[in-house]
């Protein structure tokens, strides 16, 4: 039976708590050792767009990216879930054109937009997949099946060369048998993976110091990420925000559902947490916690972050009625 989790963060309203969200966090090293945690580290989560990553894995070390010449930024497109602003569209498109296919093989979908600049670049129209936040991931899945030899409008396909290889890279980056990584259907139609929130964590460290079989495909998607943050979130993204206040110490990467990952540069430690209840408002708030007690971030950071880590509760006609007030305490395990 699954561990409790703590309360990791409590919305207030005229200081009295009135919601609560609990959380399951791991930190561990490159060899799965856990270093700290909260709730259940053995608690299993879908790893939802916080595996982008180490789904582009194969498309880095299959040779596809050098083969279609694929560059850093657009490396960080295929790990990242953007915000569907004009310059993601164009670096999604410059991807469809390099390898020769055509953007109506997109299968992801369509989803209303987040951020003013992605919704000022529509200009009244509509979104459309190359809008998506997961039309980099894909683009990148379809170059991996065409290098694979296979029909670029298969890559949805459990079985399609390309899938086949991105569940074998997720096994070996979390160290565990395919036999245990438990798939689903992503948001976005693509298969996805659940995983302990430890073997999560342990992809991120992975990420952040690259080791074992896939240490140079890690790597060059670590160094896009870290030098394309932009492309990994865009305007109000947290992965944006995160990865610039750290002044290139962090890479980090969010799921739906309450998911977020981190690799720390620095200790080559990574992090994964899951809010039970799968709410957003609370991932932002636990994390920069959970970095703020692991001394991942300092100084300066905090005051860019202010707002991801306590936010302001408003109403709707823009009064300060409550905070987000995160409650995290890490077990050290050390």
């Amino acid at each position: 039976m699954d561990k409790p989790a703590p309360i990791g963060v409590e919305i207030t309203r005229g200081g009295t708590v009135e919601s609560a969200h609990r959380v399951h966090l791991a930190v561990v090293d490159g060899a799965g050792h856990l270093v700290a945690h909260a709730g259940d580290p053995s608690r299993v989560a879908f790893l939802r767009s916080a595996a982008k990553p180490f789904q582009a894995v194969p498309l880095v070390a299959s040779g596809a990216a050098d083969a279609f010449g694929l560059a850093p930024q657009e490396l960080a497109l295929c790990c990242g879930s953007h915000g569907g602003e004009p310059m993601h569209v164009r670096v999604v498109e410059g991807m469809f054109a390099k390898a020769g296919i055509s953007p109506d093989l997109l299968q992801c979908g369509t989803h209303p937009l987040w951020s003013k600049a992605a919704k000022e670049g529509l200009a009244g129209g509509k979104p459309t997949p190359k809008n998506h936040n997961c039309s980099g991931k894909h683009a990148g899945m379809m170059i991996l099946q065409k290098h694979l030899g296979a029909n670029p409008a298969d890559y949805l396909d459990p079985q399609s060369p390309a899938q086949r290889a991105i569940l074998r890279a997720v096994a070996e980056c979390a160290g565990v048998p395919e036999a245990e990584v438990r798939v689903g259907t992503d948001g976005c139609s693509v298969p996805n993976f659940a995983l302990s929130v430890a073997a999560g964590a342990r992809m991120f460290a992975r990420l952040a110091m690259p080791s074992g079989p896939h240490a140079a495909a890690l790597t060059r998607l670590r160094d896009a990420m870290t030098a394309h943050p932009e492309m990994v979130g865009g305007s109000e993204r947290f992965d944006t925000a995160l990865m610039g206040a750290s002044e290139d110490r962090l890479v980090s990467k969010a799921g739906a559902e309450g998911v977020q990952g981190v690799g720390d540069l620095a200790t080559g430690l990574g992090l994964l947490l899951k809010v039970e209840d799968g709410t957003s408002r609370a991932v932002a708030p636990a994390t920069v916690e959970a970095l703020r007690q692991l001394a991942w971030l300092e100084g300066r950071a905090f005051e860019v972050l202010g707002d991801w880590w306590r936010p302001a509760i408003t109403n709707w006609s823009g009064r300060v009625v409550g905070e987000t007030r995160p409650v995290l305490t890490l077990e050290r395990t050390e």
